[in-house]
């Protein structure tokens, strides 16, 4: 998944919840302007503050090991 995938991901589960950027943005103990950031498929967010936004979401981040690579 890239970060234009991961950034449509967490605004569409975001807007299935009913819920704000700003109201994702304080849970998560982001700014708004990450929150944006990131839904906008920004390649260089922070990790953390991602675990923080997919967490708000119900989501845990996963990483999986495939031989492409």
């Amino acid at each position: 998944m890239d970060t234009a995938a991961l950034g449509a991901f967490v605004r569409q589960q975001r807007k299935d919840r009913g819920l704000t950027q700003l109201d994702v943005a304080e849970l998560a103990e982001v700014s708004d302007r990450f929150l944006r950031e990131l839904e906008h498929g920004k390649p260089s967010v922070e990790i953390g503050k991602v675990i923080n936004v997919l967490a708000v979401l119900g989501y845990d981040l996963c990483l999986l090991y495939t031989s492409d690579a």
